[in-house]
């Protein structure tokens, strides 16, 4: 049998501050975000399954990304959780529902940790987790492989 790999690309918007940084990072900014999901396995072959020829439905692909990634930072403002940070985000809750405090600056490459992370816990047995691509900006991003970190 062959191995596929397949790619799924999500969508969405987030702001952030790098508490610390030395440059303009420091201050709240936002990103259009584009992650890029690969998972890999075999197709399916059972005949009588209508998932014949599949490694992966992309539906439920979708869904496991929404659940563990989009729905949790679309239009979030992310922050390291710090004691400064946690006033920021008590004074914020106020006025906004969705402040993520992470326990990792949300940097790009931080991201993807925490995405790889959460994806390799709620992805099906069969199926792997190949790599992730998370672009920053139209012309900046970071990746992810499997077989760099294991």
């Amino acid at each position: 049998m062959s191995v596929i790999r397949l790619t799924k690309e999500f969508t969405f918007e987030a702001a952030h501050m790098l508490e610390g940084y030395d440059g303009l990072c420091r201050e709240i900014h936002g990103h259009s975000y584009k992650l890029f999901v690969t998972v890999k396995g075999e197709p399916q072959c059972d005949e009588c399954s209508p998932k014949l020829g599949m490694v992966m439905d992309f539906g439920i692909l979708k869904r496991i990304v929404n659940e563990q990634i989009v729905s949790r930072l679309d239009h979030a403002f992310m922050m390291r959780r710090t004691p400064q940070a946690d006033e920021v985000a008590e004074a914020l809750g106020y006025r906004l529902e969705k402040v993520v405090l992470t326990d990792y600056q949300p940097t790009c490459e931080n991201m993807l940790v925490d995405f790889a992370e959460r994806l390799l816990g709620a992805l099906p047995e069969e199926i792997e987790l190949h790599s992730l691509r998370l672009h920053e900006t139209a012309t900046s991003y970071a990746e992810w492989f499997a077989s760099d970190n294991f």
